[in-house]
């Protein structure tokens, strides 16, 4: 490995050591499920989830990676780029990118209101509100283009 390698692999783990330490939490705890985004700026969307969709930073390294939670699910932010293994390419050339159709699902109590409070706060959303059979839902985009599913059941969810 040249010295120029080296010299990059001390910062990024300078800069990853000093915004754990300032996090103080641990990335994994085995009670959560996990879910992977890929992103293309970390930093701005540890912001969107954290002030829009009220996630809490469990940790964060600059722009190469974060783990925010809220309720039962850790959501992991890799960039698309950078010194991570989920920013690494496929062996067939493949490189990982953000959005889709996969989607985490945010339960809320009142969806109206919750669409209504984060349109005023800039969010895009991709429909208006669906009103489903088990529940209603809407979709709407992290600054990278991952979709977020806001649902409010229409039964009792813990009536089990």
């Amino acid at each position: 490995m040249n010295s120029t390698k080296i010299a990059a692999l001390a910062l990024m783990f300078l800069a990853g050591a000093s915004s754990a330490m300032a996090q103080n939490a641990p990335v994994s705890r085995p009670e959560l499920v996990r879910v992977r985004y890929m992103v293309n700026d970390v930093p701005a969307s540890v912001a969107f989830y954290n002030a829009k969709l009220g996630f809490k930073i469990d940790f964060q390294s600059g722009p190469y990676f974060a783990a925010l939670s809220r309720g039962g699910v850790q959501l992991l932010l890799s960039p698309t780029k950078g010194p991570g293994g989920a920013s690494q390419p496929m062996p067939n050339g493949d490189k990982p990118v953000p959005g889709g159709w996969n989607r985490l699902v945010l339960n809320t109590p009142d969806l109206p209101g919750e669409v209504d409070r984060l349109k005023k706060a800039g969010v895009r959303f991709r429909n208006d509100i669906v009103y489903g059979v088990g529940g209603n839902e809407i979709l709407l985009d992290d600054p990278s283009g991952n979709v977020v599913e806001l649902f409010q059941p229409t039964y009792d969810v813990t009536a089990r």
